[in-house]
């Protein structure tokens, strides 16, 4: 998801959104949703988001830490959540936000 996509969404996505910046990749230390990590939200009427999410690599083994940063961060924002871990389209630089990108110069990352 791009900032681009945040328009036109509705309430409940938008809030679930600000919700996961507060969930950080603990290698980088950039949140999940400026690193690009986060590609589709769905909240049903009962108030269960189901978050597709991907991660730099499917190896990377810090799904059960994000699962539970994810958890602390929508508690109250929804009844309850589901990940779908989604491994294609593969995860790019490309889809770091402008914001992720001024975090990772200030981190010394060339990009």
């Amino acid at each position: 998801m791009t900032e681009n996509a945040d328009e036109g969404l509705s309430q409940e996505v938008e809030d679930v959104l600000e919700a996961l910046r507060d969930v950080v990749d603990p290698e980088l230390g950039i949140n999940v949703v400026d690193l690009g990590l986060v590609y589709g939200i769905e909240v049903d009427a009962d108030k269960i988001a189901t978050l597709d999410m991907t991660l730099t690599s499917a190896a990377c083994p810090l799904t059960d830490v994000i699962e539970d940063q994810a958890r602390e961060a929508l508690d109250g924002v929804v009844s309850d959540f589901r990940i779908n871990w989604v491994w294609m389209p593969p995860w790019g630089p490309e889809n770091i936000t402008e914001d992720g990108r001024e975090q990772l110069r200030a981190l010394g990352f060339n990009i």
